[in-house]
């Protein structure tokens, strides 16, 4: 855990959110600054910085962050479509250093997204 976290704090239980669903690895929980109806991270318990920094041997969490976020997507009535979103670095959009996938849905979403 990140002392300095806002997500390592929310993983901890110091935080409130509006957690969704969670496992031994990962939790999901509502955007406080949702840009679409429906906006759900979904976060690794475990301090990972970035994308940029993962390695090999977190692919099976990466892949899990994809399954859950499916989970989720299915969960919140997403039928029609939905967009997964992971930033990586300021310029990249990540504005919390903490991985997350972002779930949207729920409204049409336009291309190019930034």
């Amino acid at each position: 855990m990140a002392a300095d976290c806002i997500f390592c704090r929310i993983v901890a239980g110091e935080i409130p959110a509006g957690i969704v669903t969670q496992d031994d690895e990962l939790i999901a929980f509502r955007d406080i600054n949702p840009v679409a109806p429906t906006h759900i991270l979904v976060v690794p318990k475990r301090h990972v910085a970035s994308i940029s920094v993962l390695e090999d041997s977190d692919a099976t969490l990466a892949g899990r962050m994809t399954l859950m976020a499916k989970s989720v997507a299915i969960q919140e009535g997403l039928r029609s479509g939905y967009r997964l979103v992971m930033n990586a670095g300021r310029d990249g959009g990540q504005s919390v250093d903490h991985v997350h996938m972002h779930v949207l849905g729920g409204r049409v979403m336009r291309w190019p997204p930034g």
